[in-house]
């Protein structure tokens, strides 16, 4: 435990724990969804927003929550509009920003790529205070959101039409939920970098979906994974001095080969058990005797 002696391993944790909580909770919808690679396009957005940081002499932290946000509304918007072109159109928004991040930080006064390793790999020993404060801000709307309307968010994306008969701002809910995953790309920035982010808002939530069925229990298993991981991932790279978001993902992935190692036997024995009891049913039924039974009872009864 001497690492907690120092101050930067006391923040870098803090960090991590609440990346840890933070990521799954959101990744479990954009799984759902099926659009998991939606990280990915936010971080590379969120880029241009680090990159006008540095220009502008402003946090880059908070210049990353408003860019991230906005490419968010403007992702959900061609989602919604569900043109053909849409992909072309998301696909040139994502490099767009990778790009408008590369050339922006060249402007900047004594500015180049080398400032922006820590965010696109993730630096978590060099967080300051205040992006602890910010991170903190930023989780805890994202928890407030994601288990306070977990309802809302589960019907819509489980099926948009369902819950506009049912009533619900699916309008509102959709960019509510695309806000809320730009505002996790950024938390996660710090610890596992733009270029992994997408790993820790979806491998988590794979993992656990070895091992459970409801969603309750999916989202409880997948944040405690998220958990262990970052932490895990953190007090590793410190004693062995390697990049902690590396470590964090490569972490997670083998919590998923393990979890989906065990549920294979699982899913089998599950199976040969439901089959067992389904023939068993059919035999019980009073319709499933043969004919030479019947003949056999009456000979029997007379």
């Amino acid at each position: 435990m001497d690492l907690l002696n120092y101050a930067f391993m006391q923040r870098a944790l803090l960090a991590a724990l609440l990346v840890g909580v933070t990521a799954p909770a959101v990744g479990i919808y954009l799984v759902q969804r099926r659009q998991a690679i939606m990280g990915d396009g936010i971080g590379h957005v969120a880029l241009t927003g680090v990159a006008l940081g540095f220009l502008l002499r402003t946090s880059p932290v908070w210049m990353a929550v408003l860019v991230a946000a906005l490419g968010a509304i403007a992702m959900e918007l061609v989602r919604s509009k569900g043109r053909t072109r849409g992909d072309i159109a998301l696909a040139m928004l994502f490099y767009g920003g990778m790009a408008g991040g590369v050339l922006i930080v060249n402007l900047a006064p004594g500015g180049s790529t080398a400032n922006l390793t820590s965010y696109l790999f993730g630096s978590i020993t060099s967080v300051s205070a205040e992006d602890v404060t910010v991170t903190c801000l930023l989780a805890a709307f994202v928890m407030a959101v994601t288990l306070g309307l977990r309802r809302q968010l589960f019907a819509v994306c489980q099926d948009e039409e369902f819950a506009r008969v049912m009533g619900l701002p699916v309008r509102w809910l959709n960019l509510l939920l695309a806000v809320t995953a730009a505002l996790t790309v950024t938390v996660a920035m710090r610890a596992v970098g733009l270029l992994l982010v997408s790993a820790l808002l979806v491998v988590p939530v794979a993992a656990a979906q070895q091992a459970t069925r409801g969603f309750a229990m999916t989202l409880a298993l997948a944040v405690a994974i998220g958990v262990v991981v970052t932490l895990s991932g953190t007090v590793f790279s410190f004693y062995v001095d390697v990049p902690p978001g590396a470590s964090i993902v490569l972490l997670a992935i083998a919590v998923f080969a393990l979890m989906a190692a065990m549920a294979a036997p699982l899913a089998r024995k599950r199976a040969r058990a439901a089959a067992a009891a389904a023939e068993q049913c059919t035999l019980d039924l009073p319709g499933s005797r043969s004919p030479g039974d019947d003949v056999s009872v009456q000979g029997a009864k007379r």
